[in-house]
């Protein structure tokens, strides 16, 4: 079925003012209002507050399956740098991943399947705050979220620069990797900068302790093993003649393999233990809560294969593409839930700026894309006998 130019037109209204309009996470109070606002006027069930600013449209058509269809809704603390009409109005914040986009697909199609209804079972449109680095989907997870609405099987969407608009890539295993950041303290003995003697020196060990957690992908894991190590910040130091008692570093780990991921991290706590000790600095690390590699279960990433063969044609469809190692917590989504995670190309005739780039904007030629693909997954996962 056609899409009808009204409801394009308002899935297009909703992506730049969602644009114009962006907010962090768990601050997205006038996105989600803007959101229940519009899916009530729709006629579904509307359910808040899980992790504070989540919102979920019920729409139930008969009996059947269960499934569910994300969207994240957060910004980023990105000053835009872009010049179009509908930038953002927040300075510091923008849509630089595709949020707004995101949101306003799956609102828009909320709309379209209640109104045809060619479908037998219940979709849960799950509206998600605080995507990046603050674990929204994990926090809805741990608040009730599969408890309250029972899913046979959940579904997430990304835009993604540098694929083709119209196509379509997903993998029956690991779509992204998982993510791990660490605070690694390491622990001198002030001095002046002159009589470097008289102290133990935290900053040179520092130095040696950036190069050394380089070789663990290089030379401790399997070049057939995926892992990247990055140390992003370094704080320490006040003044510029003195050798400061203490320096911070902070960075990620991303794996591919769980069993990598755990060996990544025990090399790196062996590292921050053992290398300071010869410079008479002590070392310590700190791990924060990280997100799990996003692993496709297999049954509905055939699904959407399955459904973009048919919609958008053979040659468009990526299947058993190289992962991404980046990081997504729709994981924790299906850690709880059997699901599928998918990037939908949106480079058109002037390829995107990169995601989390200042210039970055959502392709808005993906919006009919977007709607059509969740209308058509939903019919045939949840047909009507």
């Amino acid at each position: 079925m056609t899409l009808s130019p009204a409801l394009l037109e308002d899935a297009l209204h909703w992506r730049r003012q969602l644009h114009r309009q962006p907010e962090l996470g768990y601050q997205e109070h006038h996105t989600s209002d803007l959101i229940a606002r519009e899916l009530e006027l729709t006629g579904l069930q509307v359910f808040r507050g899980l992790a504070g600013t989540a919102v979920i449209g019920t729409l139930v058509n008969g009996s059947g399956p269960v499934i569910g269809l994300r969207a994240d809704m957060d910004a980023l603390p990105i000053t835009e740098k872009g010049e179009v009409e509908w930038r953002s109005a927040t300075p510091g914040v923008m849509h630089a991943c595709g949020h707004d986009g995101h949101s306003a697909i799956l609102l828009a199609a909320a709309r379209q399947l209640a109104a045809t209804r060619q479908f037998s079972g219940t979709v849960h449109f799950i509206f998600q705050p605080a995507e990046e680095n603050l674990g929204g989907a994990r926090k809805m997870v741990e608040e009730g979220l599969f408890q309250r609405f029972p899913m046979d099987a959940v579904y997430a969407m990304h835009n993604w620069p540098g694929l083709p608009l119209g196509s379509l890539a997903v993998n029956p295993g690991a779509m992204m990797a998982s993510l791990d950041s660490f605070e690694i303290t390491l622990h001198g003995k002030s001095c002046h900068a002159a009589m470097p003697e008289s102290g133990a020196d935290p900053m040179v060990v520092a130095a040696e302790l950036i190069l050394a957690l380089q070789t663990i992908p290089s030379r401790r894991l399997s070049p057939l093993s995926s892992a990247v190590v990055s140390v992003t910040q370094i704080h320490g130091g006040e003044a510029i003649n003195v050798i400061p008692e203490q320096i911070v570093l902070r960075g990620t780990v991303r794996c591919l393999q769980p069993a990598v991921r755990d060996k990544v991290r025990t090399l790196i706590d062996e590292f921050v233990a053992t290398l300071p000790r010869p410079f008479g600095v002590s070392g310590e690390t700190h791990w924060l809560p990280g997100y799990p590699v996003t692993a496709n279960h297999a049954g509905p990433a055939e699904q959407v294969r399955a459904v973009a063969l048919a919609t958008l044609g053979e040659e468009h469809v990526h299947w058993q593409v190289n992962p991404s190692m980046a990081s997504e917590d729709f994981a924790c989504m299906m850690e709880a839930c059997p699901g599928a995670y998918f990037w939908l190309g949106a480079d058109g005739d002037t390829p995107s700026a990169p995601l989390h780039n200042a210039r970055y904007d959502f392709n808005d030629a993906l919006l009919p894309i977007g709607i059509r693909f969740w209308q058509d997954l939903v019919e045939q996962a949840l047909p009507i006998a």
